[in-house]
């Protein structure tokens, strides 16, 4: 029970990787702010996990800074205190390069750079005079040609660039602030694989098998993730800054 009364902020934590980093949290004593827009979903796992610790839902649009600033000040005040942020929010699209429109583009930095951005000053603002750590997300897409996915993979690259250079600056505060790298079966992917043919899924799952040497598929995020979150935001993990952290079944290797 190392995390037991530790304060986390979980952002998008209604569904995938940000509700398994949720219900982990709780399991293990902690207490969780949960951060989203869809609020059905947020309201309902609040209210479904279990054990010593507690989940609270909010409501937050991470791209807003007045709403970034304004839920993190009730959710550390509601808490007594900020230890960990954990930043999963985030949106795919897919999209030859040369046919990114506008909207597409400012929604996903928006979403995945500024609102990294904006949740890590807020938590900042917060551990300055105690320390604490950061997980932020990135993924194998910036580390690795991605097409199809060119914005997203860009929008990544600045969420590892911005990671690295905080880490350095922040540390005098005690602060920790890493990327973790993950290659899950979410929710989003389910939703992306709905969009192929059956020739097309085929030709996916075989690709699939050919790249990830650890079963041939993505993992999944309760029995492959969680222990790493976990990690990441016990005490264990304190001299633990800047890095890029893979769990992707060697999907890819940083360099």
């Amino acid at each position: 029970m190392e995390l037991q009364d530790r304060k986390i902020i979980v952002t998008g934590g209604a569904r995938g990787i940000g509700r398994t980093a949720v219900e982990a949290y709780v399991v293990q004593g902690a207490r969780v702010a949960l951060l989203d827009v869809d609020d059905e979903r947020g309201e309902a796992v609040a209210a479904s996990v279990t054990g010593p610790g507690s989940a609270r839902y909010y409501h937050c649009d991470i791209a807003s800074r007045e709403a970034v600033d304004t839920t993190f000040d009730t959710a550390a005040a509601a808490a007594g205190g900020l230890d960990v942020l954990v930043n999963c929010a985030g949106i795919e699209r897919f999209c030859a390069a040369q046919d990114i429109g506008d909207e597409d583009l400012d929604r996903m930095f928006a979403i995945n750079v500024k609102g990294t951005m904006l949740t890590n000053q807020a938590a900042f603002r917060h551990m300055k005079e105690s320390g604490g750590g950061i997980i932020n997300f990135g993924s194998d897409a910036a580390l690795m040609p991605y097409p199809g996915g060119a914005h997203y993979s860009a929008s990544k690259g600045a969420v590892t660039s911005w990671t690295r250079t905080v880490a350095h600056e922040w540390g005098r505060y005690g602060i920790t602030v890493n990327t973790l790298v993950p290659a899950m079966w979410t929710p989003m992917y389910d939703d992306h694989r709905a969009t192929m043919s059956p020739d097309e899924l085929a030709q996916h799952d075989a690709m699939m098998q050919g790249l990830i040497p650890l079963g041939g598929r993505l993992g999944d995020p309760a029995r492959d993730l969680a222990p790493m979150l976990l990690f990441l935001a016990g005490k264990g993990a304190r001299f633990i800054t800047g890095q890029i952290l893979s769990v992707n079944g060697g999907l890819n290797t940083v360099r």
